[in-house]
């Protein structure tokens, strides 16, 4: 905070009225998540009471374990697809990057031979201009 405050008085606002509004919503967004809690208890409750009239105790506790395995399993399941696609993703970028350096590398390695013979000059640049928007046409 002691960072944002220098930070928001150039830009005109008043730091300790953001101060204040900020703790202010960080307890009342607690308070909300609280009761929140509580009534999902309850409603837990209601639906177990509810299992075990009618299959009974044992029954009612075994459905509510499954169900709430199951979901803990679709959780995991979805944590780990997300997981994937964002390795997936990075390494994509990885390797397109690692691409594009590897064909400046060979740009710049060839340059000095292309400069020194005129036919290859002439062909050359064409040659890497074409090869270019083919290579942004691609991505």
């Amino acid at each position: 905070m002691k960072l944002l405050m220098p930070l928001a008085s150039l830009l005109g606002f008043e730091a300790e009225g953001l101060t204040h509004r900020a703790k202010s919503l960080a307890m009342t967004y607690a308070v909300i998540a609280l009761f929140g809690l509580i009534g999902f208890g309850f409603l837990l409750v209601a639906g177990f009471i509810a299992l075990s009239q009618m299959f009974g105790v044992l029954v009612a506790s075994l459905i509510m374990a499954g169900i709430f395995l199951l979901l803990a399993l679709a959780v995991y399941l979805g944590a780990q697809i997300g997981e994937g696609r964002r390795r997936r993703e990075a390494a994509e970028r990885r390797h397109s990057s690692e691409t594009g350096a590897f064909l400046t590398t060979a740009a710049l390695t060839a340059l000095p031979m292309v400069a020194k013979s005129p036919l290859l000059l002439r062909l050359g640049i064409p040659a890497a201009v074409v090869a270019l928007l083919l290579m942004r046409d691609k991505d």
